[in-house]
């Protein structure tokens, strides 16, 4: 049972309210949109009879613990396609990949030339050869069955809210959230990578036009982050004791906040942030914040 809730956040401009709905709650491993994402993809995995599964992914994964945890719950093996050769021998200094191992997944290491082959039916094909008959789950995890179970992060409490707020990586979170919104609603995504490129990839999936992109709070691209960035993270977690994570929620939570003190939405708004999990990425990026001497991310989790 998803242990889930919304939490208010004390913003007094304009007199907007604030709320945060905690997806993060739901599994210390298959936590936030990756529980959801999952759901109906391994059940779909069971009724083609499949016992391997197979996904892709980087260094500091969400994604790549999330399978490896929910293969080991549901007596699927796991097999994760690596992005990096160099990373094959440090997997004891990765806390993710250490963790997934630990949960009995079977790592392949590629090239980054190779990985971007990922959805390349022949790259596809040599994999099967080489591991014979899995379940193949997309990086990131969005596909029809992804969608569907993030359609169900929605519920009937939720339709007071005005704007719904997530962050976004491969589009399936904000499809579903799309899809389960009522038409009055408007659903605000902050894309964590560079560009705006991922419009064409959430309308494959949604059935409603009431959505933007608001591509101005990536900080530089995926897994990047500064110091501002870092103080914002620690200053939330000291003021609401709400873990966010370095990658994603955060990056969303600062841009909501942000437009807020600029008078972005109208008095009175009702604004609702999904926070997508993904907490154990913060320990891998102190790890890099370390190394560059920077200020770490002082959170619990």
């Amino acid at each position: 049972m998803l242990q889930v809730k919304n939490q208010k956040i004390n913003i007094f401009e304009n007199e907007v309210s604030l709320f945060i709905k905690r997806e993060d709650l739901s599994h210390p491993y298959i936590s936030g949109n990756k529980f959801r994402k999952l759901k109906y993809n391994l059940i779909e995995a069971k009724n083609q009879q499949k016992t391997i599964l197979l996904t892709f992914g980087g260094a500091f994964s969400n994604h790549i613990l999330a399978v490896a945890a929910a293969g080991k719950e549901n007596d699927f093996k796991t097999i994760g396609i690596i992005r990096g050769e160099e990373l094959k021998d440090q997997v004891n200094n990765n806390l993710t990949l250490l963790k997934a191992q630990e949960f009995g997944m079977v790592f392949d290491f590629v090239s980054r030339e190779e990985f971007r082959n990922k959805n390349n039916s022949c790259f596809i094909e040599k994999l099967t050869e080489k591991f014979q008959d899995f379940y193949l789950i997309p990086e990131g995890g969005t596909n029809e069955f992804a969608v569907k179970g993030c359609e169900e992060i929605l519920t009937e409490p939720d339709d007071d809210f005005d704007f719904i707020c997530c962050a976004v990586g491969t589009g399936g979170t904000i499809s579903g959230l799309i899809n389960s919104s009522k038409n009055c609603q408007k659903v605000l995504g902050f894309p964590a990578l560079k560009g705006d490129f991922l419009q064409d990839d959430i309308r494959k999936f949604a059935n409603k036009n009431n959505w933007e992109l608001i591509t101005d709070y990536h900080f530089g691209g995926y897994a990047k982050i500064d110091e501002k960035l870092i103080h914002f993270i620690n200053d939330f977690y000291i003021k609401y004791s709400i873990p966010l994570d370095p990658i994603y929620t955060s990056k969303m939570a600062f841009g909501v906040i942000d437009l807020i003190e600029k008078g972005y939405f109208p008095p009175k708004s009702k604004i609702l942030l999904i926070h997508t999990g993904g907490l154990q990425g913060a320990k891998g990026m102190n790890e890099v914040l370390k190394k560059k001497k920077l200020t770490q991310i002082n959170i619990h989790v």
